[in-house]
């Protein structure tokens, strides 16, 4: 099952944000910690650098993540040229206190009156950006909820004399080019459960879960995860915590929720479902993947359109 999400409010918030980024200093790009690299809108990194802006990547919901996982990822960003990166919590005033702090240095001609620091968020749905916002301003000016896509509209307001922001809708991609992407999205609630099947994200989850925090599964659901797989693991979670159709069968699809909703709220433990590792061989296999189909692709070209062999003389 392939996960595509683009509703159609977004191509006009694109659009603003195109027009937008003319007028700011510093992109401040919220991601989750989880899916670091997967919860990063490309469009978002096209415009900025297309309009050259520096970026802090905020890596969201840092107190869910696995720490080792996100300090790798912080030394894979801070390495690129004009990005400055932080895990935090946009729920703690005071790791959010340290943003604007951050924002400084990557625009250090604005900083004044005549000059004020000018920040637009930016990221993709349910990521955190309004908690961020209300945060900064210390009072609540963006609606926040549980479901993606609560903001449909940019807004901009004052910080201090010396600072203003834009605060943009989430904003996903017309196509997300991988399928483990989609479905670390979908687990996370990046994306509406409209477009997503919870069964088959939930088996996804499970199958990441046991790989690399098996552990920390077993705890949970006081079960035995050996030999496992992701809708065993959820068929473990329906028995064990008597999720029963009318039947006596597997309500698997509450145990589904379960599980997806566990991990959201952290209770399975600190949980990060993709590190720069497995990213960088995920790309690697897919571009391998894609080598061997343009190849074998190339080979049918030249062998549809080769010349006839010539016949064999007769020898009359």
């Amino acid at each position: 099952m392939a996960i595509q999400w683009f509703p159609g409010h977004m191509t006009s918030a694109r659009k603003k944000a195109a027009e937008s980024m003319e007028r700011i200093d510093v992109v401040i790009e919220v991601v989750d910690a989880r899916l670091p690299e997967a919860s990063s809108n490309p469009m978002i990194r096209e415009l900025r650098l297309f309009r050259q802006r520096p970026c802090l990547k905020i890596l969201n919901k840092a107190d869910l993540a696995d720490p080792d996982v996100t300090a790798r990822w912080l030394a894979y960003y801070n390495a690129q040229k004009g990005v400055t990166a932080v895990a935090l919590s946009c729920k703690k005033p005071a790791d959010v206190a340290k943003v604007v702090g951050l924002c400084r240095p990557l625009a250090p001609h604005r900083n004044d009156r005549l000059k004020p620091l000018r920040m637009m968020i930016m990221g993709i749905p349910n990521v955190g950006k309004s908690t961020l916002m209300n945060a900064l301003l210390k009072k609540k000016v963006a609606k926040v909820g549980d479901e993606p896509a609560v903001t449909k509209s940019q807004q901009a307001l004052d910080l201090s004399p010396t600072a203003s922001l834009i605060d943009t809708p989430g904003m996903m991609w017309p196509k997300i080019e991988f399928d483990s992407d989609g479905y670390m999205l979908a687990a996370s609630h990046a994306i509406g459960r409209n477009a997503v099947i919870d069964e088959a994200v939930a088996n996804f989850l499970g199958g990441v879960l046991l790989l690399r925090y098996p552990a920390q599964v077993a705890a949970r659901y006081k079960i035995s995860v050996d030999g496992l797989d992701g809708p065993g693991l959820v068929e473990a979670v329906a028995r064990r915590r008597g999720c029963l159709l009318k039947g006596g069968g597997l309500d698997i699809e509450k145990a589904s929720l379960i599980l997806l909703q566990d991990y959201r709220d952290g209770a399975i433990g600190r949980i990060s479902l993709e590190t720069p590792d497995s990213r960088a061989a995920m790309l690697e296999a897919h571009a391998a993947e894609m080598a061997a189909k343009a190849a074998a692709k190339a080979a049918g070209e030249v062998d549809a359109n080769a010349p006839d062999e010539p016949e064999a003389e007769t020898g009359k």
